[in-house]
């Protein structure tokens, strides 16, 4: 595979771990590249998820979907994130969520098949993936703390602040829907901004 093209992942990967030139080599020799078209779907809900991805480029929504057909956000994800139905990888049972993208998107794909081989290969990227993990743990923690203790403005501010690159680039019904709020009560909540 070619290093340039996945470079952003080897500069991630940096900032956790150190690798040598053959660990690298590894590294990229058990992982696969790959294009998805807007609208694309990664993982869907009831299918195994095969692959733990890295964004290279472009952005992806994880959802729900309910018997209603009324889609729940859970996470947005662009450059530089992870998406995959993480349950679904680590346990290979099927999906409880959708990975789909929101942009054209480009993606460096780890297969379940090759994850362990990779881990006993380069055991540095266990440790890796396993920061990875706490992390996304941490933040769901967080998360779920502050749909307890924020109100709905509170939220939206909070997103706002934390991902302005994301807002730029999602539809405002699917921002509301991540905060669990109807698209009428989030603009009513930007208008009062604007106010302010």
């Amino acid at each position: 595979m070619n290093s340039q093209k996945v470079q952003p992942l080897l500069d991630y990967i940096r900032k956790h771990v150190t690798l040598t030139k053959e660990e690298e080599d590894v590294l990229l020799s058990h992982v696969t590249f790959r294009k998805y078209l807007k609208g694309q779907y990664i993982v869907q809900q009831g299918d195994v998820c095969k692959y733990e991805c890295y964004v290279l480029s472009g952005c992806t929504k994880t959802f729900y979907l309910d018997d209603e057909g009324q889609e729940h956000i859970l996470m947005f994800s662009i450059e530089d994130w992870w998406a995959a139905d993480m349950g679904s990888f680590i346990t290979q049972t099927p999906a409880n969520f959708n990975v789909q993208c929101l942009e054209n998107t480009e993606l460096v794909m780890f297969p379940y098949e090759t994850i362990e081989e990779l881990y006993a290969k380069v055991p540095k990227l266990e440790r890796f993936f396993r920061q990875i993990i706490e992390k996304a743990f941490v933040a769901s923690q967080k998360r779920i703390v502050r749909n307890f203790s924020l109100t709905a403005k509170e939220q939206y501010i909070y997103f706002r602040e934390q991902y302005p690159e994301i807002e730029q680039r999602i539809p405002q019904y699917m921002i509301a829907s991540y905060l669990g709020i109807t698209k009428e009560f989030l603009s009513k909540i930007k208008s009062q901004l604007a106010l302010e």
